[in-house]
């Protein structure tokens, strides 16, 4: 097991926890929850051997493997099955050895080697990878791509099953589900429950880690608080030691305000100056209770603008797509004011195409688009955080908007985000992904829009801004659409739900548990497995040499547009390795060449985003195609 002994960490002046003193045993999956920045990270680092112990004693055992998911994106030109399979550091150093050995005619090494291959069932390491590959979204066509012509949330997923695959004893995961669908957290709940290890988990996510984990580690005020059970356990319990806490806190405060008047009243009278002593003998002993801290550092309404069409906005009979790939058929959708609509679906099915074309950033392919005369969107995409100004201040990109504003009416409502008076007038270039996160929100929000289109806002943002965040959706005057992996949110902000599959994006009849239900059925039956045709080897041959030329036909256009998007990505990719060459240059950073290095990182800044864009574009393109192939193939059989 691991061992805590009186363990403190600080952090330059800043103690990150003190005096921590708990065991974590075999096999047990632990959540670790706590504030942006509190030090949760750095937990992680203490147990790797990166960071030292103030003070105190840590143990671990020996023997025990530690596998973690890193958050920097490489860059290589390895496959993304080739990155994934190097996460099996076993089997890549017993590879290494045979190579040796074969080279040599070392013929009983080599038997040797092989058998021992052959214990970890080397030959089904493609497999493995690849299913971990497709469980967290990525196509089969993507498994050979390298993994530097992918953006950096799609690395990140790389990572996570990067970490999955290597055998190991103690697994640290740190935010898995960013970047992740619903679909995909379903699949890594499955995955992680069968984990035979230990495995300690970072996570914003509320029902993510009610679903995973056993016990809580919670980081508050410089202490690691310990709880047994899951968050929501870890929720009951704190409450109940907060009010117990409390309680106790005002009853010592009652007693010292006692001693404290009976001190002032007799210290100077000789018949009382010896119990005025014993008083404040008692007050010197007394083991000072703190207060129960439980305000939120987040307080924040979403403004609606008062006038409202109904509908806001009615979209008939519409194909969405890119150019000539249509990616959801045939759609009709009527958003009206209080609308709160959750969209579901499979990575690529089309989510994001959906609310491209709501916010108008698509242009429909097919079909009617009617916005009412008061219509206002307020659109939050998955790479807003990259469209940030690096070089303003938060004020300075709200004073923008609104040049009319007084500068404390800006202030208070970047106070409810969290921004204090500092990052206020600071350039958000070396902010967190949590605080451009909130500042993106803060720039939506203070534009009043009447309709939110949000896709994925809660990646970065800690549970009480996501708890802050709820709170003012639920509040909120205007309608709601929105796409999100944290089930929480979804559950209570939304009242219906939108299902983009095969196509189509349709009403889904049934709740969010149903939803969650069908995909842990799914994951429990099969691992992405395909279903066989019925069909005799040979039959199967003779139709498809049938089949292929009609089908290469009738799929030209949809595969012309993706292999169109496919070289603007290849051009994109070169570009921002070209700019990150540029930026390994140490003269870049001189004082005289200023003006270039902004240029460059803007131009990063430009490219990566629109690298993110084609990314979701190819996804969408890809989930297109197959389904059309599928479909033909059905119409062909």
């Amino acid at each position: 097991m691991i061992r805590f002994s009186q363990l403190s960490l600080r952090c330059g002046t800043k103690t990150l926890f003190q005096s921590a003193d708990f065991s974590i045993h075999a096999h047990e999956r632990v959540g670790v929850i706590g504030s942006n920045g509190c030090g949760k990270s750095s937990l992680f680092s203490l147990l790797l051997g990166e960071l030292s112990a103030d003070s105190g004693d840590l143990h671990i055992p020996r023997d025990w493997r530690i596998a973690i998911m890193l958050q920097e994106t490489p860059h290589s030109t390895r496959t993304a099955l080739d990155y994934v399979i190097d996460g099996d550091t076993e089997l890549r150093t017993l590879e290494r050895r045979l190579r040796a050995a074969q080279q040599s005619q070392d013929h009983d090494a080599s038997a040797e080697i092989l058998g021992e291959l052959d214990t970890i069932q080397a030959y089904n390491a493609e497999t493995r990878a690849s299913q971990l590959l497709t469980g967290l979204g990525f196509k089969t066509s993507q498994l050979d791509r390298q993994v530097e012509s992918f953006s950096g949330g799609w690395r990140i997923r790389m990572n996570l099953a990067r970490a999955l695959m290597q055998r190991s004893d103690l697994l640290l995961l740190d935010e898995p589900t960013n970047h992740l669908d619903v679909d995909a957290v379903a699949w890594l709940e499955n995955w992680l429950q069968r984990y035979p290890g230990t495995l300690m988990l970072i996570s914003h996510d509320r029902d993510f880690l009610d679903t995973v984990t056993q016990r809580t580690l919670h980081f508050e005020y410089g202490k690691i608080q310990v709880y047994k059970g899951n968050y929501s356990a870890a929720e009951r319990q704190k409450a109940e030691r907060l009010a117990q806490q409390q309680a106790m806190y005002a009853k010592q405060q009652a007693r010292i305000k006692q001693i404290d008047q009976f001190v002032q009243r007799f210290r100077y009278k000789a018949s009382k100056a010896r119990q005025a002593q014993s008083r404040l003998k008692e007050l010197d002993r007394l083991e000072r209770i703190d207060a129960a801290h439980i305000d939120s550092p987040f307080s924040f309404s979403l403004p609606c603008q008062d006038k409202l069409s109904d509908p806001l906005l009615d979209m008939r009979s519409a194909d969405l797509g890119y150019g000539d790939s249509v990616i959801i058929h045939q759609t009709s959708l009527s958003i009206r004011p209080g609308d709160r609509i959750g969209v579901l679906g499979a990575n690529g099915a089309g989510k994001t195409t959906l609310l491209k074309s709501l916010a108008g950033e698509l242009p429909l392919l097919a079909g009617e688009r009617n916005d009412g005369d008061q219509l206002s969107i307020g659109y939050f995409a998955q790479h807003q955080l990259e469209a940030l100004d690096m070089h303003a201040s938060p004020m300075q990109q709200l004073q923008r908007l609104n040049e009319q504003a007084k500068q404390q009416d800006i202030r208070n409502f970047l106070g409810g985000f969290g921004f204090g008076s500092e990052a206020e007038a600071a350039s958000i270039e070396h902010f967190s992904g949590g605080e451009k996160a909130r500042l993106a929100l803060a720039i939506i929000a203070w534009q009043a829009p009447n309709l939110l289109i949000l896709d994925e806002p809660t990646n970065h943002l800690d549970l009480e801004m996501r708890h802050a965040l709820t709170v003012a959706l639920q509040q909120y005057q205007g309608a709601v659409l929105l796409v999100s992996h944290d089930r929480h949110l979804l559950r209570n902000t939304v009242d219906e739900l939108l299902l983009v599959n095969n196509g189509n994006a349709d009403r889904y009849a049934g709740s969010l548990e149903d939803y969650q239900q069908q995909l842990r059925e799914h994951y429990k039956t099969t691992d992405r497995a395909t279903e066989g045709s019925g069909q005799t080897a040979a039959e199967n041959k003779k139709n498809k040499r049938r089949q292929a030329a009609s089908i290469r036909q009738q799929l030209q256009p949809l595969t012309k547009a993706l292999q169109q998007t496919d070289r603007q990505l290849t051009e994109v990719s070169t570009q921002l390795q070209q700019l990150e060459t540029s930026l390994a240059d140490s003269d870049i950073y001189q004082q005289a060449n200023a003006d270039r290095l902004r240029e460059i990182l803007k131009q990063q800044g430009t490219l990566r985003t629109e690298q993110t864009q084609l990314e979701e574009q190819w996804m969408e393109q890809q989930e297109a195609l197959e389904q059309a192939q599928r479909l033909l193939n059905m119409d062909s059989g």
